[in-house]
Formats: structure tokens, C-alpha cells, sequence
């Protein structure tokens, strides 16, 4: 079922121009834009992928990956097919630069109804997830906004690619974002991704700025994306907007087009220890060690909440989310 778009202009001669992210794709009469999720049809610039979900579980709040919003909670996560980007290391890459064969057709109000029928099992809410949220703006519009309603939770998990318009009507219904910030190297961005950095710095400090709990992750890829004086770069610009940022620096693995090696771990643990100058949250993914996972209070170093794997036990903090030990505010939301 096809949706017309909410952000895009007409420009003469049939073609339209897409103001949903920063690519601002001028598209002709028949043509989809760089996402292939938007298409222009004698002049209306339509969403394909309105309602198509490829994807939907209920996970681990912790997957997203979020450990600083509701730890040890669940989530519905849900995905459509379709991205702004061109990772060539991309882990879903079989739903992100095609349209799969078999999609399953969803309302925003059916899947509202998902959400609520697993509220009994510990959902707390949405997550847009798997594929790229940014490309599927006026199905999760309209499902957070009535997810909103129900007080049920919306996170976003993306790589940050969009323009500040659209982001700013969303972000009054989303309360949390995990965003990929893939490098501090527009030379890698723009040849393996097709973006820069500087949009996706944006969205986070616009995300903070505006109350919305956000976390950050960045793949670290050998030879790639993996200079310490680069990533010692995006750690102050983090600092900067706020320490608290927690920031997952996570391994990556061969995929899709990428046949490194995955990254070693030996290196992923000097990037950390760089990393935990600037921010007090610091966390290694896809390692599976409870010490780099687990949460430790910056002002007294007591560990306050330990995960292995996705067994999660809140250890030290109170409801409010403080230490118990010395009063410091860890969590906005327990």
C-alpha cells in the first residue's frame, strides 16, 4: 500500500524534490530516490513501503542496542525494507537495498494492537529497528503517535541521516534513539556509506537538546574507521554535546560486501579505554564480556548494573535511578 510523502516539493518538468534527508534526491517522473523506498508518480512523490514489515520480534531493550533506557525491559521491534545509505559492511543488507519477496502487510493501528497484547510480557513499547526508520517516516509518524496516546515507548534505532524539519515534528514522539555514527571520516562516509558525519552529529545533539534519551554506536572496522586520532575526534565532539552519551563500540564482523577480518579485540580495547577520557558510559558489543557490558557509576566506580549477554541485574540503583552508593544520577528512566 502506497502513502503519499510528507516531505517533498514540486520543481517543474514532472520532478520532485525529496526533503526527507540530505541526499534531497531530485527525482523523476517513475524514478525512486537513493532509498528506492520513495517514488515520484506524475508528480506526487509516494512512500512503497508504507505499512510493508520485513521484520518483528520482541527483543531485548538491550539489542537495540539501548543500556541506559528501561534495562532489562523488552521491546516490539519492527522493520520495512529499504535505507539512505549504502553500507557495504551492512548487516542487514538483504532488506536494506532491496524490497524482499515476502513482506508482510501491517496498519499502524494492527500494530499498535501487537504492542499492547504484549504489554503482560514486559513491552514497553515500539522499536523501529533492522532497516533504516528515516525511509519509512510516515509509517512510524503515525504509529508513535498513537503509540504515544497508549503511553507505550518509541525508539528509533538509525543511522541519523535526516533533515532537520522531519526530525524536529517526529522527535515529540519518540523517547529514545540508538544512532549509528559511523565514522569521523567524511572520505569513508561519502565511498562507503554515501553520507557525512556532521548531519549525523546533529541529529544526535538535536535528539539530546530536545529530551529524547540517546545513545550512540559506532562499528569500528579495521583500516576503515578505526584511527585513534579520528575516533579520540568523535569522542570530544560527544563530550562535547554531553559525557553522559553512552557510547557502544561495537566489533565488526565480514558482511556483505566487506571481507576483513573482524576487528581485534585487543584494538577494540585500547579504542575503549581512549573512549572513557571523554564519556562515562563506554560499552564493547559483540564481544560478550560482562566487564565491558556492564555499568559502573563515573563518580564512585561501584557496578550498578551487570549484564551478561542479555541476562541483565540492576544492582545499585534506585528507583530514581541513582547510585545507591553516592547519590549519582545514572538513569533517567529504570
Amino acid at each position: 500500500m502506497k502513502r503519499e510523502a510528507m516531505f517533498y516539493e514540486q520543481i517543474g518538468d514532472g520532478k520532485v524534490r525529496c526533503l526527507l534527508c540530505p541526499h534531497n534526491c531530485v527525482i523523476d517522473n517513475g524514478r525512486t530516490g537513493v532509498c528506492k523506498a520513495r517514488r515520484n508518480e506524475n508528480g506526487k512523490l509516494f512512500s512503497l513501503n508504507y505499512r510493508e514489515v520485513t521484520s518483528i520480534a520482541l527483543d531485548p531493550i538491550e539489542k537495540k542496542p539501548l543500556f541506559h533506557f528501561y534495562p532489562g525491559s523488552t521491546i516490539i521491534s519492527v522493520g520495512t525494507w529499504g535505507c539512505n545509505f549504502k553500507c557495504e559492511f551492512c548487516q542487514n543488507w538483504e532488506i536494506s537495498q532491496q524490497r524482499p519477496y515476502y513482506v508482510k502487510e501491517l496498519l499502524p493501528e494492527e500494530l499498535l494492537d501487537i504492542a499492547l497484547e504484549y504489554k503482560h510480557e514486559g513491552n514497553i513499547g515500539i522499536a523501529y529497528t533492522y532497516s533504516e526508520p528515516i525511509v519509512w517516516y510516515e509509517f512510524v509518524y503515525e504509529t508513535s503517535k498513537l503509540a504515544k496516546e497508549k503511553d507505550l515507548k518509541n525508539v528509533l534505532v538509525t543511522n541519523g541521516y535526516i533533515n532537520e524539519e522531519p526530525l524536529k515534528t517526529l522527535l515529540p514522539f519518540i523517547d529514545a534513539m540508538n544512532i549509528d555514527l559511523k565514522a569521523f571520516n567524511n572520505n569513508f562516509y561519502r565511498k562507503v556509506c554515501g553520507g557525512n558525519y556532521e548531519q549525523v552529529l546533529k541529529t544526535i545533539e538535536t535528539g539530546v537538546f530536545n529530551n529524547v534519551h540517546v545513545e550512540v554506536t559506532t562499528l569500528v572496522i579495521p583500516d576503515g574507521n578505526d584511527s585513534l586520532n579520528e575516533l579520540e575526534e568523535e569522542f570530544k565532539a560527544l563530550a562535547k554535546i554531553s559525557p553522559d552519551i553512552p557510547l557502544h563500540l561495537s566489533r565488526y564482523h565480514p558482511a556483505y560486501k566487506y571481507t576483513k577480518p573482524p576487528t581485534n579485540v585487543e584494538t577494540l580495547r585500547e579504542i575503549y579505554l581512549l573512549a572513557k577520557r571523554y564519556l562515562n558510559y563506554v560499552y564493547l558489543g559483540n564481544v560478550w564480556n560482562e566487564e565491558y557490558e556492564s555499568t559502573y557509576c563515573p563518580k564512585c566506580g561501584s557496578l550498578v548494573i551487570i549484564r551478561r549477554g542479555y541476562d541483565v541485574r540492576i544492582l545499585n540503583l534506585n528507583k530514581e535511578g541513582r547510585c545507591k552508593a553516592c547519590n549519582n544520577q545514572i538513569l533517567r528512566r529504570l
